[in-house]
């Protein structure tokens, strides 16, 4: 239960636990050890059972050590959707020492590039789908040791060999590239397996990921998550959602992507934890094959997002699914709108308990309690965890009065890789996070976002930052200027809007965003585009992307 400290703070219950683990990988040999016959991960009908995963992440770490000379502490870059390859080489990985570098299948040339140089990343695991990029950016990074895996790599002939051949010759997926150095990621295993690896012990301070996340500089920033945040963060999901799961006995629909901080701590840490099964879902975009998948499973757990949700509810095939085992439904990444929680309601016969976290917390800040969900709330503070809100002058707020909501607890980020100033903007001396959302905080103890963070675009759960867009924008040789803002969307949340003032009247809509298509991820294009004479500026030169925001929205949307 939720305690006020005072009138100004809400705390939540004392976390329980950590004194259960040194590292995330005691967590990971204890899940193993105890669930070792019960499956794990479940990809396009292949599973993994916890002690295969235990057996083939010790062949990845073994490679690792006796091929590659990466030490304790280095990084190495994951760039993969949802498949088994995941948390093979997560754990692999973790089990040598090294720090994962979780990297946007999506991400263009640009910012794989920004990325790598960024983090130092020595070694990369890659779909070879998106191979080709690599081969234009390795130059720009300092990679050393690179390894290409195909979709159906982790599966027995002949479907490994199917699977391979209509992604590589049917679908053609896997643009040609030249790689000489790499290898191939079952190479590696099976060099793996004729090889022992040796355990390295972990601190609870010492870093286990670099999660990027956008950064109002337009770049992506690195946050440093170390083992303590993570296993503070699983176990206040233990403690937050636990209690309506059974160990062992869950069967949780998992279409987020892994790499994204959300999905990688709720699947491949809590639900690991707790010995349940999580369902891969590779392309949630491919909505025909996605429903085909979750016929016949007697899934009890969704994890999903508003946008999802709604485009779920309007398939007549989804409808008609068994939904009678389902009891758990989780909403994270962005607002979830009371209607689309009634009609999943209506639908599926589960309430969606909704969440609020940052990359910046692991993620989870607090979390709606399942038996007492109230629509429109992010919840409580999860345990272990303070929140207050602020003025702008730095002055805490009362209950009931909006101001920027600040985090205090072992989840909060150790700070941003290699941007000291940057860190000291958002995290205080005495360890409070600020977030940039304007929220309020109820007597009854919930908290309610009442404005995001005042710039920030949230398209399907992914944050897009303004300054990045319009950084790139600048580069064109017609534009004098250009803001980037986001507009309603029903399909994705928001959509990313861009006001732009060109030199002459020859540059159009089409060209503008074959421009940006070149440069950002397909998420980030200008979904609208308007041309202006001019734009709104305070009197010191800012653009006011508020103004601009709070127009009715104009535009032409382009296909």
């Amino acid at each position: 239960m939720t305690e006020h400290a005072n009138a100004q703070t809400l705390n939540g219950p004392e976390l329980k636990g950590m004194e259960e683990y040194r590292s995330l990988m005691d967590v990971f040999h204890v899940a193993v050890k105890r669930f070792a016959d019960n499956p794990a991960f479940t990809c396009m009908g292949q599973t993994l059972t916890f002690a295969e995963l235990d057996r083939l992440s010790g062949d990845f770490a073994a490679w690792l050590q006796h091929e590659t000379g990466l030490q304790p502490g280095d990084r190495i870059a994951i760039q993969l959707p949802n498949v088994l390859q995941f948390p093979v080489a997560v754990f692999g990985a973790m089990r040598a020492g090294l720090v994962v570098v979780n990297t946007n299948p999506l991400y263009t040339e640009r910012e794989m590039a920004h990325q790598f140089k960024d983090s130092g990343a020595r070694a990369i695991l890659i779909l070879a789908n998106m191979a080709d990029k690599l081969e234009k950016v390795l130059d720009r990074a300092d990679i050393e040791h690179v390894l290409v895996t195909e979709l159906g790599d982790l599966y027995g002939f002949p479907k490994r060999f199917l699977i391979n051949a209509v992604v590589k010759y049917v679908k053609k997926m896997v643009p040609a590239y030249s790689l000489p150095m790499a290898i191939s990621f079952r190479k590696a295993m099976k060099d793996g397996a004729a090889r022992n690896h040796r355990e390295v012990e972990r601190e609870m301070d010492d870093i286990a990921a670099l999660q990027y996340t956008g950064g109002t500089t337009g770049m992506p920033k690195g946050t440093m998550l170390t083992h303590c945040n993570l296993v503070a963060n699983m176990l206040q999901a233990r403690q937050a959602i636990g209690p309506g799961l059974e160990e062992g006995k869950e069967v949780v629909i998992a279409p987020l992507p892994v790499y994204h901080i959300y999905t990688f701590t709720v699947n491949c840490l809590f639900l690991m934890e707790t010995g349940n099964h999580s369902i891969l879902i590779t392309n949630p975009r491919d909505l025909d094959n996605f429903v085909k998948e979750l016929k016949g499973v007697p899934f009890t757990g969704f994890i999903g997002l508003n946008t999802l949700f709604n485009a779920l509810c309007n398939r007549d095939d989804f409808r008609s699914l068994d939904f009678s085992k389902l009891h758990l439904t989780i909403s994270g990444g962005m607002a979830l709108t009371k209607a689309a929680a009634q009609r999943w309601e209506e639908i599926t016969g589960c309430t969606i308990a909704e969440g609020y976290g940052l990359t910046e917390t692991s993620p989870i800040v607090s979390f709606n309690p399942v038996d007492a969900v109230q629509l429109g709330t992010i919840g409580k503070p999860v345990a272990g965890t303070s929140v207050k809100t602020v003025d702008a002058d730095g002055n805490t707020q009362p209950l009931g009065e909006p101001g920027e909501l600040c985090v205090k607890g072992p989840q909060v980020m150790k700070g941003y890789w290699n941007l000291d100033e940057e860190t000291a903007k958002v995290l205080t001396e005495d360890g409070w996070f600020h977030t940039g959302d304007i929220a309020v905080l109820q007597d009854d103890g919930y908290i309610k976002i009442v404005d995001r963070k005042k710039d920030m675009i949230l398209v399907s759960g992914f944050n897009v930052y303004p300054n990045e867009i319009e950084d790139v924008v600048a580069t064109h040789p017609g534009i004098v200027e250009s803001a980037a803002v986001g507009v309603p969307d029903e399909s994705s949340g928001e959509a990313v809007k861009l006001f732009v003032v060109a030199k002459d009247d020859s540059l159009d809509e089409k060209t503008l965003r074959e421009w940006c298509k070149k440069e950002l991820a397909a998420y980030k294009v200008p979904r609208f585009v308007e041309f202006r004479d001019e734009l709104p500026k305070t009197n010191v030169g800012k653009v006011l992307r508020r103004q601009l925001r709070d127009e009715e929205p104009s535009g032409t949307e382009q296909s």
